[in-house]
């Protein structure tokens, strides 16, 4: 009897401790992690259009001959009165290139589309950071803007962006994006992803000036010029190899003394990150381990966390379930509501159908495979593999 009342006991303890993890992580976040952001339609605009500083938009492309034509076109389009966009060429293999020459010869705005080509990756750099700083390399704005080749932007999104900035007085303000997630591995995958990213990274943190916790989604920087030569750009020790040039950029601006503002731009900005689960397999797998906030033992920790938070309270609830245990699927029913809860909330803010939070457990295991590879590939000096490179973290 004692052995049956001490098991029940401790499952009732797990049970309420993994509703009481999403509790905390719903509350640490801000609901879904993404409306805890400030609202960009709610900020004031009165800057006028004349006074509207010139900006350099630079757009890094390694075989992006999916995304580039629509993402150039759609920042050439761009209601904003002084801005030039630098296409740097990394060292395609694909019609990149091609397809950049295609646009400055036959798009309205061609003229203001300048192209360069970054041949080869010079020794103690990782590829994007050395792509943008070839790219600020033939800037003359008074702002810089990072944007990746898979994003869109809706014409006004600049003119907006930048009247924020100053207005706030920001040193570097980042917009949170829209994701474009037609597939099924993307719905999967995607809310988990922004779940832990919000939970490490919340954006009431962010956005304090008093706080260490710094980030940035490099889909989408836009940084005052001055701040980012005083920084001494990507070319800093510190940014030129890293696989997080945008965490590591809003770290940087947040040390010297610079105001960071993470801001919610989805009705501005759109972007398809991955396709199909290699992709995703692959890009988090170079982001897991190094975006990590808490170091080797708190990554073992989510390596161990990870599936008793998002797979055993399923399996215990089946096991109920099937089993005919009323005790078991009564206790096991509980992590899974709070589970199920905040999932649905995250699901509701990517614009994901709500019956994706069951496949919560298929995310888990995935992901549980992500963390491991990259843990294994940090331990075993291998470096993360992207784009055809091999970087050490």
């Amino acid at each position: 009897m004692k052995r049956g009342v001490g098991a029940s006991a401790l499952l009732w303890a797990y049970a309420a401790s993994v509703a009481g993890f999403y509790a905390l992580v719903a509350r640490r976040t801000g609901s879904a992690g993404v409306r805890a952001l400030p609202a960009a339609e709610e900020a004031g605009t009165t800057a006028a259009a004349a006074t509207l500083p010139r900006v350099t938009i630079v757009v890094p492309a390694r075989d992006e001959e999916r995304n580039i034509r629509a993402c150039v076109e759609s920042l050439l389009d761009q209601d904003y009165p002084e801005f030039a966009v630098i296409g740097v060429d990394d060292a395609s293999t694909d019609a990149t290139p091609a397809i950049l020459d295609d646009i400055r010869r036959t798009h309205p705005r061609g003229a203001r589309l300048e192209v360069t080509r970054v041949e080869r990756l010079p020794e103690g750099w990782a590829g994007k950071p050395h792509a943008l700083h070839t790219g600020v390399g033939l800037a003359n704005g008074d702002w810089l803007l990072f944007t990746d080749a898979d994003t869109r932007h809706r014409p006004e999104a600049l003119r907006f962006a930048v009247r924020l900035a100053v207005e706030r007085g920001d040193d570097l303000l980042s917009l949170a994006t829209t994701q474009d997630l037609p597939d099924f591995w993307g719905r999967v995958l995607m809310p988990l992803a922004f779940m832990g990213i919000a939970m490490q990274y919340p954006a009431g943190a962010v956005n304090d000036p008093t706080s260490p916790v710094a980030i940035a989604n490099g889909q989408y920087i836009l940084i005052r010029a001055e701040m980012y030569r005083r920084l001494g750009g990507y070319a800093n020790p510190r940014l030129r190899a890293t696989v997080l040039d945008d965490r590591d950029l809003a770290a940087e601006v947040k040390r010297a003394g610079g105001r960071l503002e993470l801001v919610d731009g989805r009705d501005l900005v759109e972007t398809r990150m991955y396709h199909g689960l290699r992709e995703h397999w692959d890009g988090w797998s170079k982001n897991a381990y190094a975006g990590s906030r808490g170091g080797p033992l708190f990554f073992l920790l989510m390596l161990l966390g990870l599936p008793m938070t998002g797979i055993v309270p399923f399996a215990l609830l089946a096991l109920g379930l099937l089993g005919r245990r009323p005790r078991l699927a009564l206790a096991a029913a509980l992590p899974v509501a709070a589970l199920l809860a905040y999932r649905t909330r995250v699901n509701r803010e990517l614009g994901v159908p709500r019956r994706y939070a069951l496949t919560h457990p298929l995310a888990a295991a995935v992901f549980e495979g992500i963390l491991a590879r990259s843990f294994w590939r940090k331990l075993s000096r291998r470096g993360v593999s992207w784009r055809g490179r091999t970087y050490q973290v």
